[in-house]
């Protein structure tokens, strides 16, 4: 589900395509010779609104190849055509992509106490529907507590975090946000770069912590090809895949302001994507425009321009 958390906290201070009638042979034929990652359909993030259900049945009819998983849905389902569900995800090719982490760590004791003591039930949902990725953003500012105090606070309940979900075999993905405009937002700056991410998630020090890889982010914080083929695959958790606003200059970029893929041709998506092949990353990528234009199309129009979308990015690769 696309991160209505972060909008609201960071906002606080047409013709059917030959891709979309054949979407299955235009995203997968290239699959098994130059990819191994799966096109994710997340469907909160392009503002469409679909059941767990409905998302395998959209998926299918328009060829994406893995659905996000909603562990609340996911609970509901185990006595009532859980098994069948399944089956039917794997007689159609269909893999998991990533869950959002439903854990405010950010704040108080308090809050962050109780959304843990949940958490074990969505991770068991999960672990019984097979899906192993969940994953989280890190907001790069904080009213309140200086860099180190930050990262410290992030380091002690990130690692619990992780600790609970490895016992259910389950990956958490950290994302750091990478846009200068937000840096000025609140009084102390925090991680914005992979770098920084990194240090952090070296210093959580759980083998299932990794990155969550955003274009749009990757774009913002200056960094190269170079700095995704230095990862190996086992370090990228999930990946968001989008475009960046053609009239404003890396710096000045808005989060909640993206494109889709390729639509502004502003990301220099050919070299993420062929990163990502190079170091033979097998996971979701999925699309995350945060576009306002897109939410106001109906399910179908949003759903055949996010495959067009996907389809036109993967055949950048070479």
């Amino acid at each position: 589900m696309i991160n209505l958390e972060r909008r609201a906290f960071l906002f606080k201070a047409s013709a059917l395509s030959a891709a979309a009638l054949f979407p299955s042979a235009f995203l997968s034929s290239d699959r098994p010779a130059k990819r191994k990652f799966r096109i994710c359909l997340n469907p909160g993030a392009i503002g469409v609104e679909l059941s767990q259900q409905e998302m395998l049945d959209k998926a299918i009819e328009y060829g994406f190849e893995a659905i996000v998983p909603y562990p609340a849905q996911l609970a509901t389902m185990r006595d009532q055509g859980f098994e069948g569900f399944l089956s039917r995800m794997k007689q159609n090719n269909i893999t998991w992509g990533t869950a959002n982490l439903p854990v405010q760590f950010r704040e108080s004791a308090l809050k962050f106490r109780g959304d843990f003591e949940r958490l074990q039930e969505s991770a068991h949902a999960l672990n019984l529907a097979k899906a192993n990725r969940m994953s989280t953003w890190i907001m790069p500012t904080h009213k309140e507590l200086t860099y180190m105090q930050n990262f410290n606070q992030h380091k002690r309940r990130l690692k619990e975090v992780a600790k609970l979900l490895s016992d259910k075999n389950i990956r958490l993905g950290l994302e750091y946000v990478g846009p200068k405009t937000l840096m000025t937002r609140d009084k102390y700056a925090f991680i914005r770069t992979m770098a920084e991410l990194q240090e952090l998630i070296d210093a959580i020090d759980e083998p299932n912590v990794g990155i969550q890889l955003d274009a749009f982010h990757w774009f913002c914080a200056g960094e190269s090809k170079q700095d995704i083929l230095n990862l190996t695959a086992d370090q990228i958790v999930t990946v968001d895949l989008n475009d960046a606003k053609k009239d404003k200059t890396a710096e000045e970029q808005l989060d909640w302001e993206r494109e889709l893929p390729m639509d502004s041709k502003v990301i220099n998506l050919k070299d993420f994507l062929e990163a990502l092949v190079e170091i033979g990353y097998d996971g979701p990528v999925r699309a995350e425009p945060f576009n306002s234009n897109l939410n106001k199309l109906d399910n179908e129009a949003a759903l055949r321009k996010t495959i067009d979308a996907m389809g036109n990015a993967v055949s950048q690769i070479d």
